[in-house]
């Protein structure tokens, strides 16, 4: 792969040519340049043609390194004797892409004299004019010495120089003043080597499976490779990983794994240069589309090409991430953990080994297959096991092809992976390294389908088996004490569970079928239903279990897109729930789910809707599935309950507000607020706006306006509320009709950017002057600065809405999909006024880049919209102002 001294090209570089080229040429530079040029068009030729990046890369330091050398010898040099060209870094190690930093250090014997520091200047001023962008250091030994010794970094670009040209004995003399027996020994080398990549991949999150991975820097990425590269030279003076072999670190299968995951990452970042026409290293959503065409994946029936894409880049940053640990880990071994063997016995079969679990001889795993479950287990009964050793980690890796057909059978393997489920602590743990060393998906071949499996969107930010890991973390989370105040309703509820690990089952499977075609949440409740009778499950528990996974959605819809102050929709979900038992599951499923899918996504508002959904399901359970609630029944105790807190007023002067309001919002509201409410809109000023906060409520603000009619008052309202980087989350209106007077009650909840309800009182009560005051005044339009995330332009959301006519109810449901931009709410309102249509309620839910909101609607006159002229109007109308609302373009505000 790489060339040694005596390694020439000509077709690349013609050195006879080149210099007879030069000898006649008026200047240099444009024949460098054209020598650059030429090289770079044969390269990329030979890429696109017929050689991987692993023979390309090596062959552009080769080319650099001819440019180099010629360079340095059209200076005059004073003392040639005593300066050197050296390269270092990844240009050090003859790696080079496209757009890689030539990294060279230039090393002098001595300070410099003023001719030697003029033919430097020119030297580093021609090599800017011929088209290079180099990093460069000008030192001496003794500067070399001292700087590699104050900096890890400087010391491992050292390890990877080569001399370029110059003085040989400058060069040697810095190898011999860098060595170990000099500074930075092998114990002090590797230690900081590693807490280097610990810090490295804490700016990572930990994780390789970010949606925008730095192909470089990102756990599982090259610099892992690297890291191995360098600690196998510093200690062990291995110069190729191929000679890791030799030393007894990596097997010749590993070889190959590591190699040939090199191979693809490097074929990416050449990609990713040629693409960018710079050095970039972050696979960013503006590229990985462009690059997966480019590197042959295709769009099927079940994912995108870029899905497949980044699954190869996952998978491969999987099988880096476990190799590094590996051999780290031996190297821990070789270099820090030298004395003696402390060897504690745990069973026939397992030990400890300096504190990390080891088999007791090589053929356990091959004798006792079961054992590939059982050590886990025994991680989960010592929790003080620092983790399984390298060499058992490089077994278990090997042995997976043992979990078979007849493995599957095995009582024993089945009791194991049981075990393993109902342990009252160490299942996150369990099952992340049952994950990380492939046991996972060799035991759940489907859980091996999705993993490094990604969904192309915003809200999805996790793989597919990383996001169900996290939901059983977040599972197990809701019943360790330290986390009692996260979820106070989930842990209460957790702990009076019966068969928690049903719920961790659930968890494993809810998701395991995406990426199939058709509805993962049908294909999953199979799975799970197989797996479980499968494992000596009663059918009970089983069927249970298949129900979970199939309805791990339905809470989370209900509770976001329904209005669940409407009996009839308690009743319907409380219908479908059955009762209590599947309830309570079902409710910390779905918590935890949301929680898993994306940091961003889980907040008050969502907390508060689920824990509301909850308690008014519980209550529907207990009153009996045969007595469900009355709307009718529950807007009159509703009433007499607000009534005796409003005795100070007269029972009729109440009682006629209260006629020519919508049971609505009775349903919808507190008796508190629907008496302090009452009181504020008996004594309101006639002719003025009233626009109250309400008190008290939970996962958001609440603003409640009582206002004359007005066509524009959602589109004004709206508009303002936009205008202050609030996000409205929930919204309904009812009329009033109070003799011959026409007003309305509109509420909105909103929640400020973060997620959260307004914390300051000073902000909201601005805000409630703000929206009174805009009743008062006429609207017009000026357009709104804020402007969307760059991602959001790689994820658009195809409009789309959907009518359902609802006679019984007295309006038609709008269903409304589109992308996410600033304003896009007001849109929609404005669209419904040019159309004459009412808002009575409505659901605004966002998932990543994608908008789902749901309207109920009527006409001018209150009925149900069902003509389809008035549907086509309406869709015309949403289509022109939406598709004006592109991300790029500001949109409107009403002052």
């Amino acid at each position: 792969m790489y060339y040694n001294d005596s390694y020439t090209d000509p077709q690349l570089f013609n050195a006879k040519t080149f210099a007879q080229t030069l000898a006649t040429a008026c200047a240099p530079i444009p024949v460098f340049r054209a020598a650059l040029k030429q090289g770079d068009q044969i390269l990329n030729s030979r890429f696109e043609t017929h050689l991987s990046a692993l023979e390309v890369i090596p062959q552009r330091a080769w080319l650099m390194d001819q440019i180099l050398v010629r360079a340095w010898y059209l200076r005059t040099w004073p003392h040639p004797d005593k300066i050197a060209l050296v390269a270092v870094g990844g240009y050090g190690r003859k790696e080079l892409h496209p757009h890689s930093d030539i990294d060279l250090l230039i090393l002098i014997e001595e300070n410099l004299d003023i001719e030697t520091q003029s033919s430097l200047e020119n030297f580093l001023v021609f090599l800017w004019d011929i088209g290079l962008e180099v990093g460069h250091s000008v030192r001496t030994l003794d500067e070399c010495q001292q700087t590699a010794k104050q900096d890890i970094t400087v010391m491992t670009n050292l390890i990877e120089s080569r001399l370029l040209v110059g003085a040989q004995y400058l060069f040697e003399a810095m190898q011999s003043l860098t060595h170990p027996q000099q500074i930075w020994s092998d114990e002090d080398f590797f230690a900081a080597k590693k807490q280097e990549q610990i810090k490295r991949h804490h700016k990572f999150y930990d994780t390789a499976y970010n949606l925008e991975p730095n192909i470089k820097e990102s756990p599982g990425g090259l610099r892992d490779i690297q890291m191995i590269a360098w600690v196998a030279k510093r200690r062990f003076h291995a110069y190729t990983l191929h000679d890791l072999i030799r030393h007894g670190f990596l097997t010749e299968e590993e070889y190959k794994t590591l190699i040939k995951a090199q191979e693809f990452l490097w074929q990416v970042r050449y990609r990713l240069h040629q693409l960018t026409g710079r050095h970039e290293d972050r696979l960013g959503f503006d590229y990985q589309r462009t690059l997966a065409k480019k590197l042959g994946y295709e769009d099927d029936a079940q994912r995108l090409g870029v899905e497949h894409f980044m699954k190869q880049y996952y998978r491969t940053a999987w099988e880096v991430s476990s190799l590094n640990e590996i051999l780290l880990q031996l190297f821990e071994e070789a270099i820090l953990y030298s004395g003696p063997t402390l060897i504690r016995p745990l069973s026939s079969r397992f030990q400890i080994c300096n504190g990390f679990i080891e088999v007791r001889h090589s053929r356990v795993f091959l004798d006792y297959p079961f054992a590939l479950l059982e050590i886990f287990l025994m991680l989960q009964h010592h929790p003080d096991i620092k983790g399984i050793r390298a060499s058992t980690a490089r077994l278990l890796r090997y042995y997976t092809y043992l979990i078979d057909a007849a493995f599957h059978k095995d009582l024993r393997a089945r009791s194991l992976f049981f075990e393993i489920i109902r342990q009252p602590s160490g299942i996150t743990k369990a099952f992340r390294m049952m994950s990380r060393y492939g046991v996972l998906a060799a035991y759940l071949p489907a859980f091996g389908r999705v993993t490094g499996q990604m969904q192309y969107d915003l809200f999805h930010v996790y793989t597919v088996d990383q996001h169900t890991l996290f939901v059983i973390r977040n599972l197990r989370r809701f019943i360790v004490p330290r986390f009692y105040d996260e979820f106070p309703l989930c842990s209460k509820i957790m702990q009076d569970l019966p068969k928690p690990e049903l719920l961790y089952l659930a968890g494993l499977f809810h998701d395991i079928a995406k990426g199939r075609g058709g509805d993962h949440s049908e294909l999953g409740q199979h799975d799970a239903l197989e797996f479980c009778q499968a494992h000596g499950l009663s059918d009970y528990d089983s069927r249970f279990v298949a129900w979970l996974v199939k309805h791990h959605l339905t809470m989370s819809t209900t509770a976001q897109r329904q209005d669940t102050s409407d009996p009839d929709v308690i009743n319907a979900f409380a219908q479908r729930v059955g009762d209590q038992h599947h309830l309570d599951y079902l409710y910390l499923l779905t918590v935890a789910d949301i929680r898993a899918t994306n940091p961003t996504l889980w907040n008050s508002w969502k907390a508060a809707l689920l824990e509301n959904l909850y308690h008014k399901t519980k209550h529907a359970l207990q009153k009996g599935l045969q007595n469900p609630i009355d709307k009718n029944v529950r807007v009159r105790d509703i009433k007499l309950e607000v009534g005796r807190l409003l005795q100070d007023h007269s029972l009729n002067t109440v009682d006629n507000l209260w006629q020519a309001i919508h049971r609505d919002y009775f349903l919808r509201s507190t008796p508190l607020d629907i008496a302090r409410e009452t009181r504020a809109m008996l004594t309101k000023p006639v002719n003025q706006p009233l626009v109250m906060i309400r008190e008290g409520m939970q996962g958001g603000t609440e603003f409640m306006i009582y206002t004359d009619n007005k066509d524009s008052l959602f589109v004004d309202t709206t508009l303002y509320l936009e205008q202050q980087n609030v996000t409205i989350v929930d919204a309904y209106i009812v009329a009033a009709a109070i003799g011959k007077a026409h007003c309305t009650l509109l509420n909105y909840t909103v929640l400020e950017e973060n997620g959260q309800p307004i914390q300051s009182q000073e902000r909201a009560e601005a805000i409630r002057q703000g929206l009174a005051d805009t009743l008062q005044s006429a609207s017009r339009f000026v357009p709104i600065n804020r402007r969307q995330p760059p991602q959001v332009k790689h994820f658009p959301v195809p409009t789309r809405v959907v009518f359902k006519v609802d006679f019984v109810n007295s309006h038609t449901v709008m269903e409304i999909v589109t992308t996410d931009r600033p304003g896009v709410l007001s849109r929609i309102a404005q669209a419904m006024m040019k159309c004459e249509v009412r808002v009575k309620n409505a659901k605004i839910a966002t998932f990543g880049t994608r908008v789902e909101d749901v309207f109920h609607i009527t006409d001018k006159y209150n009925r149900p919209l069902h003509l389809p002229d008035q549907f086509d109007k309406l869709q015309e109308q949403l289509a022109v102002l939406l598709d004006e609302a592109k991300p790029d373009i500001p949109s409107a505000i009403a002052i």
